[in-house]
């Protein structure tokens, strides 16, 4: 069933609705957005999907509020908003019309699902408070949208509606950006496999463009890499790979040596011709050319080892069976 209207209610509004908005108005682009409390908008009819107003929760009548005795749970016990429940019911469709792949969409649905509907969801009950933000709670996503709602002595009786439709645009463009962030770092998994599997036993993973590549290494157990090369617009960058998702340590630092050096002053640092930056944080380093970034990658790995900071053999074992694992399925 297409529907000819998209309900929610007037008034002040929050992020769950306009979220719940995107998903519905980029489904249904042909409906009609209605904002009303009106007893003849509220009612479940074959020609409407209701959200966030009317007091049940029963997606066979596409009728999908919260704020009810009994409102509906997740499995684990946490509140839906109707922005949740939207996302559950029409969540998996949206991204199919989005250009999602088949074979992708239960991994974003999923991801998506916990880290931005969820966290919605709970805000909009009480169940979390923007407090634990600290210093940036009044930062957040559902804060900065209702920072669009009129101010308290605004007269204009249209003044809601627009500020509502200001911050729905805005709102798309985040739910937007975030699931195409989502797709590319699936695609970019595919590529890093085959990269890893090419490079083999080396520490020195070479990608085709630069692209999220930690979790594909995790992913494979490629404890062995320690170093990603890349080209860029107009030279080639050298990267390390941080050990985990949060923090900044990294399993092998750029030598100490080129620390904060440019151009000449870094070519006479690591006998390299082309080298041309590294960064003084030493995780980061760049040169004119492919040849240049290999070298200096290489040179990179060997102090590494020098050092200490390379992983030992074992990681080999682990890459092994991957290597295995990924031919075969190819």
């Amino acid at each position: 069933m297409i529907p000819d209207f998209l309900v929610t209610h007037s008034g002040g509004f929050h992020a769950d609705e306009l979220l719940s908005s995107v998903i519905l108005t980029r489904l249904f682009p042909q409906a009609r957005l209605i904002r009303s409390r009106a007893l003849e908008w509220i009612t479940p009819g074959a020609d409407r999907i209701i959200y966030d107003v009317g007091g049940i929760y029963d997606a066979k009548a596409q009728i999908f509020d919260h704020h009810q005795r009994g409102a509906p749970l997740r499995d684990d016990g946490q509140p839906y908003s109707s922005f949740g429940l939207i996302w559950r019911h029409y969540g998996r469709d949206y991204l199919a019309v989005f250009g999602l792949p088949d074979a992708h969409i239960e991994t974003v649905h999923a991801s998506f699902d916990a880290s931005f509907v969820l966290p919605v969801d709970l805000m909009d009950n009480g169940a979390l408070s923007p407090s634990v933000a600290g210093p940036l709670a009044g930062l957040t996503l559902p804060a900065l949208l209702e920072t669009l709602k009129p101010v308290f002595d605004e007269q204009d009786p249209e003044a809601d509606n627009r500020g509502f439709h200001t911050a729905l645009a805005i709102a798309r463009s985040f739910v937007e950006a975030r699931i195409a962030q989502s797709a590319a770092k699936l695609r970019a998994e595919g590529l890093v496999h085959r990269a890893i599997v090419e490079t083999g036993e080396g520490r020195i993973l070479e990608l085709p463009m630069g692209m999220p590549f930690r979790p594909a290494i995790v992913r494979a157990g490629a404890d062995h890499l320690l170093f990603v090369v890349h080209p860029r617009e107009k030279d080639w960058c050298l990267t390390t790979i941080r050990r985990a998702d949060e923090g900044f340590e990294v399993r092998a630092d750029l030598p100490a040596a080129w620390a904060g050096l440019t151009n000449g002053d870094l070519e006479v640092a690591c006998g390299i011709e082309g080298a041309s930056f590294c960064h003084n944080g030493r995780f980061i380093a760049a040169a004119k050319t492919r040849e240049a970034a290999l070298a200096m990658a290489e040179l990179a790995v060997s102090e590494a080892i020098l050092m200490g900071q390379a992983q030992t053999p074992a990681a080999e074992v682990a890459q092994s069976a991957f290597k295995s694992a990924w031919r075969s399925k190819a």
